[in-house]
């Protein structure tokens, strides 16, 4: 399993933050710092059957995406 934060959200929040406001010509530097607000649960079940785990099954509707 891996909860972690969401790519492509990232990749957005990048773009249309710091990106478009370095391009009106703000500092690098005074620029706030971002935490993540969207994040992901991936479950890979090959990896937890080769590893003798069993996942609940309630783990699978919280999750994103689920690996067979």
């Amino acid at each position: 399993m891996s909860y972690d934060a969401d790519v492509t959200a990232l990749w957005r929040l990048i773009g249309s933050l710091y990106v478009a406001e370095i391009l009106k010509g703000a500092k690098p530097t005074d620029l706030p710092v971002q935490q993540p607000t969207k994040f992901e649960l991936v479950i890979n079940l090959k990896t937890a059957k080769t590893l003798g785990l069993t996942v609940p099954r309630g783990l699978f509707t919280l999750a994103d995406e689920v690996i067979e």
